[in-house]
């Protein structure tokens, strides 16, 4: 890649060649292609190339951060429309959800560096191309305020043909509707100005000059064009100060990139696709690293470093954990080889005079009174840390951090070499602190910089750039001197926690953060309230940047025992206990569960970390187990209540149980760990090293046989404890199946004795049913069969067929409690008796009605549900998004109501793993929705099914291969479809990993077959469409074949299945149901299910016998994989029901063979049975 020195300018990276031209091509959120002689992007009058954008993530809300206290008392007191949400950027000016006005003023806010000027060129840009609010903005006009606070008188005429890219009407035709104007003014808060309009009654001309200052105060104001609209960017929020007329604006907040925009950032930044791969590999085996390449500027910093690396033929070193230290290594490599101190000190000196001045732009003039000769400014351009503006003499820093930092090394330095008291760092320190205000320090680049070039690395990086000592200083030290400290002693605000990131010094943050719980601390703004509830600090954070500061520091407080992170903005109960809660409004991704557990491998003061309610994916729980590893983690207690942890889990689980010496306490409860998961635990807890002495999980989904393990266990190891806190699922819940009082716990006497705490940090919510179902009679006839009923606290509750052709069910369920039908995924809670009627529906039918289809996307079946208003208290509406990826926010998820008078959106309750959640719930017909916004991704990650039916011939063999949304209306549409064509459906395993609406598989066998076509797109498609499908021509199918679903984009295998001939039974006519008076045409071993299920005893054996003639492989391995004897009989069943009578023959005959005095005694109570042998 050549011409690699480059600049950035607020998130936009151009590059300098060698000559001081900007040529070559620009790695940068906005990347040109294949263009030459470039000026800088920032300037949009000469800029008509082809952009390409990366998404940035953008928060809504209704007030900006700052204006909210960053530690709060408590979230309950916050209403529903104060919560943040994940916007895209045409949603800008969008209505808002509650009025439905659309606002007139939108303020871009947000950390240095995190691309809200990028941002807002993009908006500019967009408009002209056509692809944005082109129907809401008939003109879009771009101002650069540095720029602008340039200029000291204009007209509104002048100021409109300095903001068009090229003229596009007259100044009349553009003032006739002012409500079609869009001023787009960038870095309004850059300048040291007040933005106060003229007396409204002062009508001047459209050609008329007036200070820039006013003009633009008078345009806010409304004086003039009250119809326009408005997008500012701006760091801080306190604009009330330069825009006295502000009003109430719409707030976003700029949060940097998103996981899969920062990967395409790597992607774009270099030319050659082997490097980015390169260079990304590198950077994410630093998770630090990768996490603070979250900030565009930063990431932009970083590539720049590595590129240098590359060119020089070395190998790739960076190990910078702070910006501080990567600016360092910046500029260690721009000048490495020459002797630049005196104009590095000269450079330092134009940057601190220009934030002292509010300046960023310098005349050549400006850069010559501070010593820089023009050679000097050459190398500067060079190198690229200055650039020069388009059209004009002047420079500017390649980007205003990079200014920032300057002028922080110059608090270091002070004046000249000769001074060593210090006198001129704590003169510049203190005119900082009046440029950025007392309130707003430790959020300023400087100070953050300051605090990093202090630190032990700083200053050696400093001595070597310099080649001279330093007078060293403590920015402790530095800031009370400046009479900054004593306002400041009391706060501890997140730009407080970035600058004792920044200095990573052990000593000194120990000092700095003690008594993090112990003092008042008071709001960033309202400084006359405390905002500490007594022993609990809240504290949010938005970004993985801010996670992993937040969590950096904290470690630090010795009064901080506990951290507790609660992600999505769930709000739940607390416990007293003196602790610290982290609370993130955006998604916790993989990537934020990496950095996070990573900070966490020195725990120091930190003993309890409570994870509940935060669904964990298996990396999650992989990286979370290799901190638990770590020498120097210490964690003594672990909550992870509700994360939907399940068997899989637990043998990563096991592995720490057994090997973390300090972990003492661990809660598990409200997963559906089942009876394996549960196993894999016990062995691990029998390990001579396992040192745990609490370890709380549910028992009422457990078997029999796995109770018994858990007191054998207890037994076993008298200082073992285990207990539940939630009540188990019995038929009544005070009394148990002999009609006795029982206990929080059905095990053991010493379970008994470890009571719920008082204020446990867990409710007891409603517990879902486990995937295995209870042992149930034989299938009824009339019904949808055993995976159809609805299963409750007395066993199965049969579903009534109303009309099969319509789809349309009844069910009564007989009692209070909660109920779970496997096959519909639907799940309700009653308190009495009631008849429920489910029909299913076609999302076509509805929701093409409605604009919400481009919005939105259908998440899961639509039911038609209809119940007796009040009888249920909670329903469970299943979705098929991934929700383990971590991509998902949980706010997106809405609930659609389709009535007579329309549609209605209603915010679930809650959203699990694969329930979203309505509590005491209205009926209609309903669906689950997810609002899609690019920012997460183009992707959406879900839960998937492969679909395989056959048809069989005399001589040729033919198969349908479906690969679909877990929906169960899509499958039953399929599966009837497929019968009217005499196709049956095979039972194959689903794909194991999520998948991604809108991705392309290829489908591929182990011999050669004919498929049409190969290739499948994984979309939805509404039950009443055509669903896309594989059709394979097999012919004389003699052996088995391999059938194979890979990835067309990364040829990544995600799906793969053998079917052998055995797995081909002929095509049988549909028998109707038996009535009951008629037993002697139900085989055997259905007349005796019950009985079977119950008492056999060994089933691997009887599994063997049928191996291979009636069981394929898949079938054979899901039977046994079983936990329980009567769970592997009850699959065996689930299986029996498509198969021929001569099948069901040759299962009598196993059982035969193996169980004879069973099949014997089944014999002698029954007469009139035919066996079939």
């Amino acid at each position: 890649m050549s011409g690699k020195e480059g600049s950035l300018q607020e998130g936009v990276c151009d590059l300098v060649s060698p000559k001081g031209s900007f040529e070559g091509t620009i790695p940068e959120i906005y990347q040109n292609e294949g263009k030459e002689n470039l000026y800088p992007i920032w300037y949009l009058k000469m800029e008509n190339l082809p952009q390409k954008f990366t998404q940035l993530l953008l928060l809504q809300k209704s007030c900006p951060r700052d204006w909210e206290t960053l530690v709060r008392k408590s979230w309950h007191q916050y209403g529903p429309e104060e919560k943040e949400r994940l916007i895209e950027i045409q949603d800008l000016f969008a209505p808002s959800l509650g009025t439905q006005e659309e606002p007139q003023l939108v303020i871009l806010y947000g950390a240095a560096g995190t691309g809200k000027s990028t941002l807002a060129r993009h908006v500019s840009r967009a408009w002209r191309r056509g692809q944005l609010y082109r129907d809401h903005f008939q003109h879009v006009l771009f101002f650069s305020c540095r720029e602008l606070a340039q200029c000291q008188q204009l007209s509104l005429a002048e100021l409109i043909a300095q903001g068009q890219t090229v003229p596009t009407a007259p100044i009349r035709q553009i003032l006739s509707r002012p409500e079609k104007l869009l001023f787009i003014l960038d870095g309004i808060d850059e300048p040291a100005w007040v933005l106060e309009g003229q007396n409204p009654e002062l009508c001047l001309h459209w050609s008329q000059t007036q200070p820039v200052h006013t003009l633009l105060g008078s345009l806010l104001g409304k004086s003039i064009l009250p119809g326009a609209s408005f997008l500012l960017t701006a760091r801080t929020t306190a604009l009330q100060k330069i825009i006295p007329s502000l009003g109430r604006p719409r707030w976003v907040e700029v949060l940097g990139f998103s996981e899969s925009g920062r990967k395409e950032y790597f992607r774009k930044y270099f030319a050659k696709e082997k490097d980015a791969f390169k260079i990304f590999i590198f950077v994410e085996l630093n998770p630090e690293l990768s996490t603070l390449c979250v900030v565009p500027w930063v990431c932009w910093l970083v590539c720049t470093c590595l590129s240098q690396q590359m060119e020089q033929g070395g190998h790739l070193s960076l190990t910078s954990q702070t910006t501080t230290t990567l600016c360092l290594k910046y500029l260690s490599q721009s000048i490495q080889g020459q002797h630049l101190e005196t104009q590095l000190r000269a450079l330092c000196s134009v940057a601190a005079e220009g934030i002292c001045r509010r300046r960023s732009l310098f005349s050549e003039s400006d850069l010559h009174k501070q010593g820089l000769a023009q050679a000097d400014i050459a190398t500067f351009l060079k190198i690229g840390v200055l650039q020069q503006q388009p059209g004009s003499l002047s420079c500017s820093f390649a980007h205003l951090c990079l200014q920032e930092f300057f002028a922080a090394m110059a608090c270091v330095l002070g004046d000249t070499e000769e001074k060593r008291d210090g006198t001129e760092n704590y003169r510049i320190v203190e005119t900082l602190m009046e440029v950025y205000g007392r309130q707003d320090l430790f959020s300023a680049p400087t100070i953050r910089f300051l605090f990093g070039l202090l630190s032990e690395q700083g200053v050696n990086a400093m001595k070597t750039l310099f080649n001279s000592q330093l007078p060293l200083h403590t920015p402790w030290e530095l800031l009370g001197k400046a009479r900054a400290l004593p306002q400041h002693q009391h706060l501890h605000s997140l730009g407080l926690f970035h600058c004792l990131y920044e200095i990573q010094n052990v000593e000194f943050l120990t000092q700095a953060l003690h008594g993090l719980q112990k003092k008042e601390v008071h709001g960033p703004t309202h400084m006359a309230h405390a905002v500490f509830q007594p022993n609990v600090s809240h504290l949010v954070v938005r970004t993985d940047v801010e996670l992993m500061v937040v969590t950096f520091c904290i470690k630090f407080c010795c009064h901080g025992k506990t951290l507790q992170l609660n992600g999505a903005g769930q709000q739940r109960t607390t416990l007293m206990a003196p602790r610290i809660v982290l609370t993130r409004w955006t998604p916790i991704t993989n990537a934020s569960w990496n950095i996070f557990f990573f900070i966490l491998n020195y725990t120091r003061s930190l003993e309890e970390l409570d994870l509940s309610g935060n669904p964990l994916s298996y990396l999650a729980v992989q990286s979370l187990c290799n901190t638990l590893k770590h020498p120097g983690c210490h964690l003594k207690t672990l909550w992870l209540v509700n994360c939907g942890l399940t068997s899989s889990h637990c043998k990563v689980l096991a592995s720490v149980i057994k090997t973390c010496s300090s972990l003492a306490e661990l809660d598990l409860q409200l997963n559906d760990l089942g009876n394996h998961g549960v196993r894999l635990l016990c062995k691990a807890l029998r390990n001579l090293a396992c040192t745990l002495s609490i370890l709380r999980l549910d028992q009422a989904s457990l078997s029999d046989q796995v109770i018994m393990e858990l007191q054998a266990l207890e037994a076993e190891k008298p200082q073992l404890l285990i207990s539940s806190t939630q009540k188990p699922r019995v038929m009544d819940p005070s009394k148990n199946t002999d009609e006795e009082e029982m206990g929080d716990s059905p095990i053991s006497v010493k379970r008994q004795r470890l009571q719920p705490e008082e204020g446990s940090s867990q409710p007891a919510p409603l517990e879902l049913f486990h995937s295995s179902p209870p042992s149930s009679p034989g299938d009824k006839p009339g019904t949808l069969g055993t995976d159809d009923d609805f299963w409750g606290p007395a066993g199965p509750v049969a579903t009534e067929v109303v009309d099969r052709e319509k789809g349309l069910y009844r069910v009564h369920l007989p009692m209070a409690g909660a109920y779970h039908c496997p096959n519909t995924g639907l799940h309700f809670v009653v308190t009495r008796a009631v008849t429920i009627e489910i029909a299913f529906c076609a999302w076509s039918q509805c929701l093409d009605r409605t604009p919400l289809q481009h919005s939105h996307m259908v998440a899961g079946p639509l039911f038609d549900i209809k119940a007796e208003q009040g009888a249920v208290t909670a329903v469970y509406l299943p979705h098929f998004v991934a929700l383990q990826e971590g991509q998902m926010d949980a706010s997106l998820f809405h609930v659609a109501h389709f009535q007579e008078h329309g549609m209605v959106l209603e915010k679930p309750a809650r959203v699990e793993q694969h329930y979203t959640v309505l509590e005491n719930p209205s009926f209609s017909s309903m669906g689950v929705l997810l609002k899609i916004f690019s920012a997460v991704g183009h992707n959406i990650p879900i839960t998937s099914i492969t679909l395989t039916y056959y048809h069989l011939s005399l001589k040729d063999v033919t198969l349908h291969l479906y690969l679909v949304p877990n929906d169960c209306t899509i499958r039953k549409a399929i599966d009837d479809e497929e019968m009217k064509f005499q196709f049956v459906r095979i039972n194959k395993p689903p794909p194991v990993d999520s998948l991604y609406i809108g991705s392309r598989y290829i489908v591929s066998g182990s011999k050669k077959l004919e498929i049409t076509p190969e290739e499948l797109e994984l979309c939805y498609r509404s039950p009443g469409e055509s669903q896309l499908f594989s059709e394979i021509y097999v012919g004389h199918m003699d052996s088995g074949i391999k059938l194979q679903i890979t990835d067309k984009k990364h040829n990544n295998l995600i799906w793969q299945s053998l079917l052998k001939p055995g797995d081909l039974r002929p095509v049988l006519p549909r028998i109707a149901p038996a009535p009951r008076d008629a037993p002697v045409l139900l085989h055997f071993v259905d007349q005796h299910r019950e009985q079977l299920v119950a008492r056999v005893t060994s089933v691997d054996p009887v599994l063997d016998k049928l191996h291979g003639l009636v069981l394929s492989e898949e079938e054979y391995e899901a039977v046994r994989t079983e936990a329980t004897r009567p769970d592997k009989m009850r699959k065996l069943f689930s299986l029996s029901r498509s198969w021929s009578r001569d099948s069901k023959d040759l299962l009598y005959q196993a059982l035969k063979e193996t169980h004879p005095y069973l099949i014997m005694d089944l014999l002698e109570k029954l007469s009139g049975v035919s066996v079939g042998s």
